[in-house]
């Protein structure tokens, strides 16, 4: 398994590494080499929140997402969208815009390709920040199974029982950002948040929509099968096939829409740092595509192996770190964040998770105690 589902993410790499080699030589293999670490380390819990979403689709849009998916986060996030968001915030013409990406030393109105996509920064922290910061808090808000940290889970899942009370918390959050750190840029950060904002209630909503569509077509088809206890055992079979098949059409496509916009949101810190390594954006697209391969990969591998059910924590780790991101995103907006940071702290989120699951897990080995019983402070199933 572990060869077939990484199988093109080592083939990708060593055909890449190798023409970066024989394009730009020993220095263009060690920047694309670097870059696909970068993107790796930061993109780490984003495979996780994936494969929560991933593990709701069926084989072949698993396959949809690991193949034209991975064409979409190369050539279109990491190549083209920094293209149009430049374009679109310095109003230069698309001509220009691949001029100057095309030859680095080229500038408009004084700045470097480079320099106009960091001047575009309050556009991008602002709309990636509200995107990820929604998926955080409908998380957070959420009546779950598993309670990580007890503490703090407990009493939001309380009030989160409140209408829309997501989208609101996020609009005050955005209101501050602007007042706070929108530097000269209020509007454009209030905007482009609102944008975020508006494209996760609309990618999210839809799936949703569809996804209990499908569901009460199943239900009443096992109804309308369903004579007595006789009926009872093909019953709960359909259901276990519905949970095995996965979602497919209308549902499946937007829940893969929401992953590409998911996956957009994580690139965007990413891609503009990848400036501060080179300023080549083939090299930067490369570097950062074979990164994104293996994110799609490990995606798929959790999803198949089943490592969410069997570490239960990992996505309220996977989903703090998100929290984490989108916070820095906003703030970001005026003070400039290491890339090292945002990678630690997701990192540190998801090993402390792990951990905690794996504690879960042997804890429950060696004990006899009803499921129901509280399993401990910080982690318990309600």
């Amino acid at each position: 398994m572990f060869l077939r589902t990484f199988g093109w993410s080592f083939a990708i790499t060593v055909a890449g590494l190798i023409a970066a080699g024989l394009l730009w030589g020993p220095t263009g293999f060690g920047v694309v080499a670097i870059l696909s670490v970068l993107e790796i380390s930061l993109s780490f819990d984003n495979a996780v929140v994936n494969a929560s979403v991933l593990k709701r689709m069926s084989a072949f849009w698993q396959k949809i997402f690991l193949t034209v998916g991975v064409l979409i986060a190369v050539f279109g996030m990491r190549l083209v969208f920094p293209l149009l968001v430049v374009g679109l915030t310095a109003h230069i013409g698309p001509g220009t815009v691949i001029d100057l990406a095309l030859h680095s030393g080229k500038t408009y109105n004084g700045l470097t390709y480079g320099q106009h996509l960091n001047e575009a920064h309050p556009a991008i922290a602002a709309f990636g920040g509200m995107f990820l910061l929604m998926i955080f808090l409908d998380f957070i808000f959420e009546d779950k199974d598993y309670q990580w940290l007890r503490w703090i889970e407990r009493p939001l899942a309380k009030i989160g029982k409140l209408d829309q009370l997501s989208a609101l918390v996020a609009m005050v959050v955005l209101a501050l950002s602007a007042n706070f750190f929108g530097n000269g840029h209020a509007e454009t950060v209030l905007l482009s948040g609102l944008l975020g904002l508006v494209t996760y209630l609309a990618v999210n909503g839809l799936a949703n929509v569809f996804e209990s569509s499908i569901e009460e077509d199943e239900d009443a088809e096992e109804s309308d099968d369903a004579e007595g206890e006789k009926a009872a055992a093909p019953a709960a079979a359909g259901k276990g096939n519905k949970a095995v098949v996965g979602l497919v059409g209308k549902a499946a496509l937007f829940l893969f829409l929401y992953l590409e916009v998911l996956d957009a949101s994580f690139s965007f810190d990413g891609v503009v740092g990848a400036f501060a390594i080179s300023n080549d954006i083939f090299q930067i697209a490369l570097g950062l595509g074979i990164g994104a391969m293996y994110i799609r990969s490990l995606t798929v591998y959790l999803v198949r192996k089943g490592t969410l059910d069997d570490y239960v924590y990992l996505e309220h780790g996977a989903h703090y770190a998100i929290g984490a991101l989108a916070i820095i995103l906003m703030v970001s907006i005026k003070h400039e964040i290491p890339e090292i940071v945002t990678g630690l702290i997701g990192v540190a989120f998801i090993l402390a998770a792990l951990a905690s699951s794996i504690v879960r897990n042997r804890r429950l080995e060696g004990s006899e105690a009803a499921p129901s019983e509280p399993e401990s402070v910080t982690g318990s199933k309600v």
